[in-house]
């Protein structure tokens, strides 16, 4: 009986304060989609990051013809210094940072080039000899790079020490930039829905004085008096949070594994189990939202 008393009064509130309660689902899931959009850009963030990170690689490219490096005044790296560089990396001095080393010849580089510019139409006048040399080194610590670069730096025959991280951070840069705006527009909404969540509850409150009136003279608890109107906010709340993880669920299927990922095949993408992962903390801040701003609400207009 107690429980369809509650049901009841559920219903006759968001009846009641109809246009509230959607604005309330609305305003959830604008918010969660961008605190859903924070936590997917940095999951995203970390699988780039385990996939690329553990493949970095230090190029050390050996001088070319007609370079106006200071380290290469004297022409195309010689024999000598390439041996050079061979030996000091497969010596022992470098051997706790060197996984493996791969030497590419200008054959090897001008095979690659043409391969990856076959169709461009400024790459038909390149030549083999207008190549250059290098080293690929894989690290056994990727995070270590800053020592191959070091040491080789400013040697006779070696143009630059280049690491590929140097591609990859500008890329992590602006999604963890993305992920902070994202973060603060999800702050302010959230904001927003707490706002919200608790006028309709308040409203819902006032309108119903007399009903809870009669319930405390009849000696109903405060809990059994603040029960319906908690559960409405939570309702509408988690409706809310649902959208929210279905408009994300949708954006990362048909748009990023569709879309995105046919286009640029050389990321590493997220997919849709990402979403059902976050899913269940954002329908949890869903039921915090609403147990905040009712505790606030509440305490006040449904005291005895």
């Amino acid at each position: 009986m107690r429980i369809q008393f509650i049901l009841s009064e559920i219903g006759v509130g968001l009846r009641r304060n109809l246009s509230m309660a959607i604005s309330v689902v609305l305003v959830t899931f604008i918010s969660l989609t961008f605190v859903g959009a924070a936590a997917l850009l940095q999951l995203q963030i970390n699988q780039m990051k385990d996939e690329w990170y553990d493949k970095v690689e230090v190029s050390i490219f050996l001088c070319p013809q007609n370079s106006d490096t200071a380290t290469c005044a004297s022409g195309e790296a010689t024999q000598e210094q390439i041996d050079t560089v061979k030996a000091e990396l497969d010596g022992d001095a470098l051997k706790p940072y060197v996984e493996d080393v791969f030497f590419e010849t200008k054959t090897d580089a001008f095979a690659s080039f043409e391969t990856r510019f076959a169709d461009e139409w400024w790459a038909q006048g390149v030549t083999q000899e207008q190549m250059q040399a290098s080293f690929r080194v894989a690290l056994v610590d990727p995070q270590q790079y800053q020592v191959i670069h070091d040491y080789f730096t400013g040697r006779q025959g070696v143009e630059e020490v280049r690491d590929q991280r140097q591609v990859i951070e500008p890329i992590i840069l602006v999604l963890n930039r993305a992920t902070l705006l994202s973060v603060g527009l999800a702050a302010v909404m959230l904001l927003a829905a707490v706002l919200l969540i608790t006028t309709t509850i308040r409203l819902s409150a006032l309108s119903r004085r007399r009903e809870t009136g009669i319930m405390r003279l009849v000696g109903a608890s405060n809990l059994f008096i603040q029960l319906p109107f908690m559960l409405e906010g939570a309702i509408a709340a988690t409706i809310g949070a649902a959208m929210a993880v279905g408009g994300l669920w949708f954006g990362v299927r048909y748009l990023i594994q569709d879309w995105l990922a046919a286009s640029v095949t050389w990321v590493p993408y997220i997919g849709t189990d990402a979403v059902w992962a976050i899913a269940p903390a954002l329908v949890a801040v869903a039921i915090l939202l609403a147990g905040i701003s009712s505790v606030v609400s509440l305490s006040r207009y449904t005291k005895v």
